[in-house]
């Protein structure tokens, strides 16, 4: 199982891990901790150190009722930020998170290698044309609605089948454009109550019927520090059972914020199943 970045094959049959880099000033957990360049450059260092394959840049925050940012505003936050990546670390995998198809061109013609949406092409009518034309990996992550209303739109009646559903119809249509490489995300916090979300995690290994590669942020989310009666910022504990969790049931690309100990727990789940 692998994914071509820029002429190189990353096997995924060896789970990976992701580093989130968000450059807004209203993340839940992060939000705008990383605002100079040397604060920025040390960090992509410290995660690429310990062991990330790939970093997700977003500047375009999708926590629950985040406000609206236009799309000038976030390619004038991102574009800077590839740049600098790119220039202190040349070998480097970025993700761009983003639903506007305008900014992933943008980004990938500047040297980014993924395409990471949020909506799977529902945000933006041109995403998916523009990720088959740009021929790059593309995650496409389950949510309903927008980050404003998809914590109204929680009703489902059987939530795995209804996601794997939702994938089926996702894929055909990427597939016929032409997108070769696949990767998808439930999309853990997005349209989901808390009893929700540990129930997709109880059922992950349902998704193997995508044939693709899945991967997995639950990341210091509501999930844990609200289970636990605790912050963001205690969550990591958390954060590091459920990914244990997620690699038994097959993720193969961990979203963290806290890469040294997302790829201990790749490590450690290696050496189990070895």
């Amino acid at each position: 199982m692998t994914i071509n970045c820029k002429g190189k094959l990353i096997d995924l049959s060896t789970p990976k891990v992701m580093g989130i880099l968000n450059v807004t000033p209203d993340s839940f957990y992060d939000g705008a901790m990383y605002k100079d360049e040397a604060n920025i450059v040390s960090q992509v260092r410290k995660m690429l150190n310990e062991g990330a394959s790939f970093i997700d840049v977003g500047a375009y925050s999708s926590k629950p009722n985040a406000e609206e940012v236009s799309q000038e505003e976030e390619l004038q936050r991102i574009l800077p930020i590839i740049d600098l990546l790119l220039k202190h670390f040349p070998e480097i995998m970025i993700s761009i998170d983003t639903f506007r198809a305008e900014v992933a061109k943008q980004c990938i013609k500047k040297g980014a290698a993924l395409v990471n949406d949020i909506s799977a092409g529902h945000l933006d009518e041109n995403m998916l044309q523009t990720v088959a034309n740009l021929n790059v990996p593309y995650i496409m992550m389950h949510m309903r609605g927008n980050p404003k209303t998809m914590q109204q739109q929680t009703d489902y009646n059987n939530i795995l089948k209804e996601i794997i559903f939702y994938f089926s119809e996702r894929i055909t249509k990427v597939r016929a454009l032409g997108i070769k490489d696949i990767i998808i995300d439930p999309g853990f916090g997005f349209a989901k109550t808390l009893k929700q979300n540990f129930e997709i995690l109880n059922q992950l290994e349902g998704f193997k019927i995508t044939d693709l590669p899945l991967l997995v942020g639950v990341s210091r989310k509501s999930m844990i520090y609200k289970t636990l009666e605790t912050s963001p910022a205690e969550a990591l504990n958390g954060t590091t059972a459920l990914n244990m969790i997620a690699l038994q049931k097959d993720a193969k690309i961990l979203r963290v914020h806290d890469v040294k100990e997302a790829v201990e727990c790749v490590r450690l789940f290696n050496q189990f199943k070895s």
